[in-house]
């Protein structure tokens, strides 16, 4: 099954957000994007791929050992960006991000010490995106309408492992799927 680890933000996070997607929606080439559905909006913290059924007791014991050992810390989403030349658009966030970074770095190492492959570690980046694209847009006006949009902070309280069952209808637009596999409370370390 394909995996990942994710903070998921929470309803008036997310009411926010899809407010300030309908505003981009109406700017001039919006329909060249791909907009994510608003139930598939998160922060990924570690990707893990395609992971056999019989390493996930052990992954998710390790991620529950993970959230343990990161007390709970304040997030909210914060302006824009982009990846990839155009193809896709993101919000980020603002809050603490040592704590965000740890409990990617953190996730990470689950992985590995789970004894999957993580490839190369990069530097955590925290973003959501909200649209994608097949070929480079200019999404200048877009990051430019998020430069001021600042979402309402919470506190994180849980790591989530999520499923990702990609589409395979073939009908246009058709986006992934994510199922929550497992939730552990942060900082419940004793």
């Amino acid at each position: 099954m394909r995996l990942f680890a994710a903070v998921l933000p929470p309803e008036d996070v997310l009411r926010g957000l899809a407010h300030e997607v309908r505003r981009l929606r109406e700017l001039p080439g919006a329909g060249r994007f791909r907009w994510t559905e608003r139930a598939g909006w998160h922060f990924t913290l570690a990707f893990y791929g395609e992971v056999d059924e019989d390493v996930v007791p052990e992954l998710s014991a390790r991620l529950e050992k993970a959230a343990r050992r990161t007390e709970p810390f304040a997030l909210a989403l914060r302006g824009g960006g982009q990846f990839g030349r155009g193809k896709a658009l993101w919000t980020g966030a603002e809050g603490d991000f040592g704590a965000l970074g740890l409990l990617a770095g953190r996730a990470e190492a689950a992985a590995r010490k789970a004894g999957l492959e993580t490839g190369e570690h990069r530097r955590y980046k925290a973003h959501l995106t909200v649209a994608r694209a097949r070929e480079a847009v200019d999404v200048r006006p877009y990051v430019a309408a998020l430069q001021d949009f600042a979402g309402v902070a919470w506190t994180v309280e849980e790591l989530v492992l999520v499923r990702s069952r990609l589409p395979r209808s073939g009908v246009p637009g058709e986006q992934p799927r994510y199922e929550p596999v497992g939730r552990w409370a942060l900082g419940r370390a004793g």
